[in-house]
């Protein structure tokens, strides 16, 4: 195989810069590469078939020129990367870089990266490495050293450089600078500075790190995005992590909601517990399986350092502490609780939605910033919780309690002030006047005391109005984000559950039902894993058929049609009933 290599105008650290260049003559200019097209000689390096297509381990003379060597993790055992790796099937692709099969070779990773992004879907019209030569040469011209500012979408992102060398730093400058001239409608991507380090790590030259970056910023693959742009899909992407985290990490929420007034802020700093916050041979390994797989990955590894997180630490130990601080700490110094081997299969150990529901409930947590008056070109605001805890009174909670509570409410309700609708010392104790007060809002929530001191409740996301529509004096209504809890004399919430056939629950006993597993394989009966269940799980059998959305989703908030609804709570004019789901 023939490769030419040109000495391009006007693009510093471009393509010319990986290939060898003939001596200038006496009194010519050492070659920056910037002269006018056709002042240069053209250098031919012939190299052979092998060097230039196979994904091996070898070193080239174009891998690595931006990197500090001596600032790189020791290099791991060199795996060997199957010579057909690119035409694997997904599947089985997805489960090599989970496994990390090129995870010792650096070579590996320059010969494939850019393979992998060509893969990625993106809109037609997307800057290239000849676009971005264009640019860089207009935009920089001949001083080694610029002065463009960086973009504004960048103000208050960490800009990490790992293992680059000096040269590789400024290249690194010059690549968000064509990036912030080149897409003007970012206007807030914490992620793009981090990508484009780590990118750079394993890019021939400045062009092609910045295609790659290109692809994955104009991705229009179908619930696959990778980048998020704007102030309000990032802070959508925070909420929808706070979501995940209160369902599939209770203990940490739990934790975190004690300890800190603002766990939104706190989960707003989610995406920096990854990029800068892991070390770069963890950071590496992520970035792996995120060429792959997109955004999910992100969501499963930060609910896998959470989980240790919160092994890692007491409750007595974080009162009082700076929570984000802890985290920060937490994850810089990863590697003495878990290897990247161990932390990736228990991310992946997750049961985590499918990538459709999550881009569901990322546009749900979207629109009610929007209702809040977030818009796509808003710069980063001040955001606060809207419940002033500071000055909250209630004989029911205290402030601590209610934080508690609202904490695991869905995000996007917890944005909104809420209304007292009813109380008993104000309307007396009448299960009708409840009704006509509470009829025609929703979500609500529903703070019990008992005459010994108890309190318990229930978060309702229809209207209390639903009882009535299947024509019966009493009936189940809610969607599958409801839910109920305990606040004394143990704070605890218990997961929604999944209720095809209710009289089933009933004639199971109670001594042989189990948590439900969102796992399609579940089935009604199956009582081999009674042991392994959460005691704080409805413990009510729930067959699910393979391929709908999950009912905590489906229901008419994203006007999905379902069959399939979850069931707390049931009333009539005698009473209500919560919980237990029978």
């Amino acid at each position: 195989m023939l490769r030419v290599g040109l000495s391009l105008p006007r693009c510093p650290g471009g393509a010319a810069g990986a290939f060898p260049m003939a001596e200038p003559a006496a009194g010519e200019d050492a070659g920056t590469g910037r002269e006018v097209l056709g002042s240069s000689p053209v250098t031919i390096v012939v190299t052979s078939e092998a060097d230039t297509w196979d994904i091996d381990t070898s070193s080239g003379p174009d891998c690595g020129q931006f990197v500090d060597w001596d600032k790189m993790p020791e290099p791991q055992q060199p795996a060997e990367i199957p010579r057909d790796v690119l035409s694997r099937p997904p599947k089985e692709l997805k489960r090599l870089a989970r496994e990390g099969c090129w995870a010792g070779s650096h070579a590996g990773r320059a010969r494939l990266y850019p393979r992998l992004i060509q893969q990625v879907s993106c809109r037609l019209v997307t800057p290239d490495a000849l676009v971005y030569r264009d640019v860089a040469g207009r935009l920089f011209g001949k001083p080694s050293v610029s002065s463009h500012p960086l973009p504004e979408f960048l103000e208050g992102c960490p800009m990490p450089t790992y293992c680059l060398s000096p040269h590789g730093v400024t290249a690194l400058k010059k690549i968000l600078v064509c990036v912030g001239a080149l897409f003007p409608d970012i206007t807030h991507s914490p992620l793009v500075p981090a990508l484009a380090a780590l990118l750079l790590h394993y890019s021939e030259d400045e062009a092609q790190c910045f295609e790659s970056l290109s692809r994955l910023i104009a991705s229009n693959a179908p619930h696959a995005a990778y980048i998020d742009q704007s102030f309000l899909a990032h802070q959508a992407s925070c909420m929808t992590f706070g979501d995940l985290a209160s369902k599939h990490c209770p203990a940490a929420h739990k934790l975190i909601a004690g300890a800190a007034e603002n766990v939104l802020e706190v989960y707003s700093e989610w995406l920096s517990w990854l990029f800068p916050g892991l070390p770069f041979g963890y950071a590496v390994r992520v970035l792996d399986v995120f060429l792959l797989e997109g955004q999910k990955v992100l969501y499963r590894i930060a609910l896998a350092l959470l989980k240790q997180f919160r092994l890692s630490v007491t409750p007595a130990g974080l009162q009082g502490s700076d929570v984000k601080a802890e985290l920060q700490a937490f994850v810089r110094n990863i590697s003495e609780h878990v290897s990247v081997e161990q932390l990736l299969e228990r991310a992946f150990g997750i049961r985590l939605f499918s990538r459709k529901e999550i881009w569901l409930l990322q546009m749900a947590n979207r629109k009610a910033l929007m209702e809040r008056g977030i818009t796509v070109v808003q710069r980063r605001p001040s955001f606060h919780l809207a419940v002033d805890m500071q000055n909250f009174s209630s004989s029911t909670v205290t402030a601590q309690e209610m934080r508690l509570v609202w904490s695991w409410i869905p995000e996007r309700f917890s944005l909104f002030p809420p209304l007292l609708l009813f109380s008993t010392s104000e309307n007396g104790c009448s299960l009708q006047r409840f009704y006509t007060c509470c009829e025609g809002y929703e979500p609500t929530v529903l703070l019990i005391k008992t005459t010994e001191g108890e309190v318990c409740g229930a978060f309702l996301s229809s209207d209390w109005s639903e009882r009535n529509k299947s024509g019966a004096t009493s009936g189940f209504f809610g969607t599958g984000e409801c839910f109920v809890f305990t606040v004394r004399p143990e704070a605890e919430k218990y997961e929604w559950v999944l209720i095809k056939k209710p009289e089933l629950a009933k004639a199971v006993p109670r001594s042989r039902q189990r948590s439900p597993s969102p796992a399609p394989e579940s089935r009604l009966g199956s009582s081999r894993d009674s042991r392994g269940s959460s005691p704080n799980h409805l413990a009510v059998p729930s067959p699910q058929r393979r391929g709908r959305l999950s009912p905590f989703l489906a229901i008419r908030h994203f006007l999905l049609p379902s069959k399939t609804a979850s069931m707390f709570m049931c009333g009539s004019r005698d009473g209500i009933v919560i919980g237990e789901g029978g």
